[in-house]
């Protein structure tokens, strides 16, 4: 079975749009056969982008594990001068993430990218609704690796259901940052943010 989470160009294209409405703005997202959630944005992203419109992001962000572009595109929207990128393993999400910045007219960049093998630099902050049924290894790898990418003072905001393992989560986080907090709780979904102290 072809997964999201993998290069799935082989199956089926069956296009739709879908739109979404948040914070009074409309957006439209374009989805496809192999990628997450592709009947419309998932409740964990809404609680995900609730929790971050209200934190003060800036500078460079990364969406690891974009899908067709949801997280980017709207955090993009609600904090314009950031620069923001979107990368996923997945080439056909990839290739509706490029194509849902130009239907909700912003700019971001889109990389394939087998976790941060195709990013460069470190970014202020990495948004992520992980792909779970990859398994802990994958994205505690994952997790673990976005130390590496975060500058110092930056966090990482991650979504993960109670009963997808968001508490071990939260242990590994506070493992690998020395600290995790839970920001938000909706419907057994936990916002996790961790901060980069020190280099």
């Amino acid at each position: 079975m072809a997964h999201y989470f993998t290069d799935n160009r082989s199956l089926d294209e069956n296009r739709k749009e879908h739109t979404f409405r948040f914070l009074d703005r409309l957006y439209i997202f374009t989805t496809d056969n192999g990628v997450f959630s592709k009947t419309g944005v998932d409740y964990g992203s809404y609680v995900l982008l609730k929790a971050i419109s209200k934190e003060e992001l800036h500078g460079r962000i990364l969406d690891m594990g974009c899908g067709y572009g949801t997280l980017g595109i709207i955090t993009k929207s609600l904090f314009p001068s950031s620069e923001v990128t979107m990368a996923d393993i997945n080439p056909r999400a990839v290739e509706l993430a490029q194509l849902n910045c130009g239907l909700n007219q912003v700019e971001c960049t889109t990389l394939v990218s087998d976790g941060y093998a195709e990013t460069k630099g470190q970014y202020h902050f990495i948004i992520t609704n992980p792909p779970i049924r990859t398994g802990k290894k994958v994205i505690y790898k994952m997790f673990e690796d976005a130390y590496n990418h975060l500058e110092v003072g930056g966090s990482i905001y991650a979504v993960i259901r109670k009963q997808q393992g968001a508490e071990s989560a939260k242990k590994k986080f506070a493992e690998v940052f020395g600290n995790c907090e839970v920001i938000s709780k909706d419907r057994g979904y936990y916002i996790l943010q961790s901060r980069k102290l020190t280099e």
